[in-house]
């Protein structure tokens, strides 16, 4: 599998958990095709920086983790 895909354009969703006060602000991109099995993530207040990759497996993990409340806040 490879992961060069062009993100140029893309989408972002910022994370409905993100503050309002410009503070831990993660957005994810829906926008690559599903056959890549990646989900790209960067942070909001930084849209011109690094994004990283995570599977799609990973992420689901996580969202749910979120959703359970297994992060401390």
């Amino acid at each position: 599998m490879s992961s060069d895909f062009v993100l140029a354009g893309a989408d972002w969703l910022k994370s409905s958990y993100s503050d309002g006060d410009g503070g831990q602000c993660l957005e994810f991109s829906p926008t690559p095709a599903p056959t890549h099995a990646l989900v790209p993530l960067r942070d909001s207040k930084c849209p011109g920086g690094p994004v990283i990759t995570v599977s799609v497996t990973g992420w689901s993990s996580f969202v749910d983790a979120v959703k359970n409340g297994e992060f401390a806040v």
